[in-house]
């Protein structure tokens, strides 16, 4: 089972869903807001002069519009069909401004450079996505002659500007020009001289041929080492067969190979032999203390003596394992022709092996220093393609000065840019005060106001209002979402999922036999049980935050479904302080819990009900007791739940609320889970804060969202109404069936276990 950190803050998603419902919920704000916005908007629209508007359009083109995008455009200022932006800052700069005033002045004394630049909008036509040539000036204003006459003079300022600044550019080009060509000569000679001390110092003409040759040698050596290393590996197979079959490690092979070769060795061998025939047959008549016995024994450590001599003459040392025992020693060097063919083998494929291991060693040894040789040439290439490039570029610009000087000397004579008007300026026309215009911008104005209103006042509410609100508090699985019956669907009052006077309209048999009722809760029980795969729960408590939550019918609906599963089950309610349970059922609380706890040898005697077809037994309150706390935290109350828990498969307590009594904290330290419950837009987050935290110790398992408003009808009726207003139970929704589903589900949860 799972430990929950109810510490740790909930994460907030907040979506498209979430944003849309504190809009809808605080959809009065926006309505306020937006019916304060019109009237004023339609009020300062009133007291708004009218403004009009005049325009004037200029082609920008240059009268060598082909020739500037050659050679010279390369050495010369950028022109207006080259940086359109730069040339749009230009015409609103105050300079250009100032010379407009300068000839307005006569007809309107006061106007400032910041009355022109402040009603003066300059932008480029598009057509469709793409920009054109043309500029666009458009200027406002409450004087429809004033918005002419200031376009004509703006259209002869820029004019006269852009002639002036066609000429001066002109001339700086060419003395520009004038100036490089000495610098562009010693240019290309330094490049030129740079790439010849490479050629010389490097020993090379072209790296990038150079270093392809060095790769296909490094290709060669990788290839050998490739057949080196297959036959490496036929040799070691090789090698390890013959091992196999001699049984011998190479070195006692070649010491076995030696002594088989030697005849003196042989003939002791077979002497040491005949002497182990005769003890054998001399044993068989005399003793071991016979003359004749020890002779032979003499007779035959003398000749092993020898044969130790031979060995050493022979190997040069007797070996330590042939020293240690002398059968060793007579049985080392008895190998047959067949043997010493396999030792020969052994030895010629180790010796085999050590040469190809040495070649491959060298190999490597030149393929790492062929590889570092090959790691320099791509430094040697960038150097190669930055020096080639060079003499390449000085010589191309050398040749297009000359050539560029020759052109702007004949556009000198020529002349510069002429901008053609394409439209002139008009008296302008009116454009304002606009009605309709600004009712909307007022409208959205009013909307977005109405909305930051909204989302003020949702941040100050400390309600809850949805599950999504719910699951977002606590850091609690939700176990489940009870829906709040749908006004209208009945004739009487809409029903809340708490015992306060509207849902005491409705019979409780009634809201019990409710469809949509029944399967929440299904479903939530099931949750509860899977929630803890190991086991089943034994006791659970189900609480809340405050009174008036929905606990007591919630837990008795869980009563229910646990029935319906076949379950015994045991409904308690535990608040002595204002019990209900009984109220709700019909049952008398003459006798109950407080008086199983008050009496130690009253007998538990629970009341079978079997509302809907499905059997609990119910113990009520009882009489209210003086201290119940006390009562719920004595030896006894502990011993009824452990009997409890024995006889029953589920025991449900149905405590007070959380905040303002400990009777629901001293109840949970008797039970295995604690179920919370939460009735929306009734708690609010600090409360249920308040509450999750008092039972942080406690195995608080999830929480469930009572007065669940379906707004796309989650939750469909099972059944209809008759003429009396109750609840028709023998008309089920077959697309919306899922209690037989669920009992299925749970079923198999529990034989898995």
């Amino acid at each position: 089972m799972k430990e929950l950190d109810l510490n740790a803050a909930a994460e907030t998603d907040a979506g498209y869903g979430q944003l849309l419902a504190v809009l809808w919920r605080r959809r009065l704000w926006i309505i306020s807001v937006l019916l304060t916005s019109l009237p004023i908007a339609f009020y300062l629209t009133l007291k708004k002069e009218p403004t009009y508007i005049s325009s004037l359009q200029l082609l920008v083109e240059p009268n060598y519009i082909d020739k500037t995008r050659g050679i010279e455009s390369q050495f010369t200022e950028s022109t207006v069909d080259i940086d359109y932006a730069t040339q749009l800052q230009l015409m609103g700069s105050s300079e250009l401004m100032k010379r407009a005033v300068e000839l307005l002045r006569d007809d309107y004394p006061n106007i400032t450079v910041g009355d022109i630049r402040g009603s003066l909008r300059l932008a480029q036509v598009l057509q469709g996505k793409t920009e054109t040539k043309v500029f666009q000036a458009v200027y406002t204003s409450n004087d429809r002659i004033k918005t002419q006459k200031v376009l004509q003079a703006i259209q002869k300022v820029y004019q006269d500007y852009n002639l002036e600044q066609q000429e001066m550019r002109l001339n700086k080009g060419l003395a520009f020009i004038n100036q490089q060509l000495p610098k562009a000569r010693k240019d290309l000679e330094q490049a030129e001289q740079q790439l010849e001390q490479f050629r010389k110092s490097k020993n090379l003409i072209d790296p990038s041929q150079q270093a392809v040759a060095v790769s296909q040698t490094l290709n060669g050596i990788e290839q050998e080492r490739r057949a080196i290393r297959a036959q490496y590996m036929e040799t070691q197979t090789r090698y390890e067969a013959v091992q196999q079959k001699l049984a011998r490690s190479p070195q006692n092979a070649l010491t076995s190979s030696r002594l088989s070769q030697s005849g003196r060795y042989q003939n002791l061998l077979n002497e040491i032999q005949r002497i182990e025939l005769a003890l054998v047959e001399q044993s068989r008549i005399y003793t071991e203390a016979h003359p004749i016995i020890q002779k032979l024994i003499e007779q035959r450590q003398s000749v092993f003596a020898l044969l130790q001599e031979e060995t050493r003459r022979v190997l040069g040392q007797v070996p330590t394992q042939l020293v240690s025992t002398g059968s060793n020693l007579l049985t080392e060097g008895q190998l047959g022709g067949v043997d010493i063919n396999l030792v020969n083998e052994l030895i010629t494929s180790q010796i085999n092996l050590v040469s190809l291991q040495t070649r491959d060693q060298a190999l490597i040894k030149t393929e790492q220093e062929i590889r570092i040789q090959l790691r320099e040439f791509p430094g040697l290439i960038a150097q190669y393609n930055r020096l080639q490039p060079q003499v390449a570029i000085k010589q191309n610009t050398l040749q297009q000065l000359l050539q560029a000087r020759q052109e702007l000397s004949i556009e000198l004579a020529r002349g510069g840019f002429n901008w053609q008007v394409v439209e002139a300026p008009l008296p302008g026309f009116k454009t304002g005060p606009n009605m309709t215009q600004d009712l909307l911008l007022g409208a959205v104005v009013g909307l977005f106001l109405g909305g930051v209103a909204a989302f003020v006042r949702e941040a100050m509410d400390d309600g809850i209002h949805s599950s999504d609100d719910l699951k977002n508090q606590v850091a609690l699985p939700l176990l489940g979402m009870i829906p709040e019956l749908p006004e209208g669907k009945i004739s009487k009052p809409v029903l809340n999922l708490s015992l306060s006077q509207s849902e005491r309209a409705l019979p409780m048999m009634e809201l019990l036999g409710w469809r949509p009722f029944q399967e929440a809760l299904d479903m939530i029980y099931v949750n509860i049980q899977l929630l803890n795969p190991g086991s089943e729960w034994k006791s659970l408590m189900v609480t809340s935050a405050l009174s008036g939550e929905g606990k007591s019918t919630l837990a008795l609906g869980l009563a229910l479904s646990a029935a319906r599963l076949h379950r015994r089950v045991l409904l308690i309610d535990l608040d002595m302080r204002r019990p209900r349970l009984h109220q709700q059922l019909g049952l008398s609380n003459y006798e109950g819990l407080s008086t199983l706890l008050e009496d130690d040898t009253a007998t538990p005697s629970p009341v079978s009900i079997s509302p809907l077809g499905s059997t609990i037994d119910v113990l009520t309150a009882g009489p209210t007791p003086i201290d119940p706390v006390k009562l719920l935290g004595s030896k006894r109350m502990k011993n009824l739940m452990a009997e409890f828990q024995e006889t029953y498969d589920l025991v449900l307590l149905d405590t007070p609320p959380v905040l303002g009594m400990v009777d629901a904290l001293q109840a949970a330290s008797l039970c295995q889970g604690v179920v919370m419950v939460g009735r929306l837009e009734r708690v609010t987050q600090s409360q249920l804060t308040q509450a999750t935290a008092i039972l942080r110790n406690l195995n608080l398992i999830g929480i469930i969202a009572n007065g669940v408003k379906s707004s796309n009808q989650n939750y469909a009726y099972y059944g209809s109404r008759n003429s009396h207003g109750a609840i028709e139970q023998n008309q089920p929704v077959s697309d919306l069936e899922v209690s037989p589903q669920l009992e299925r589900q749970f079923s198999n949860h529990v034989k898995s276990r």
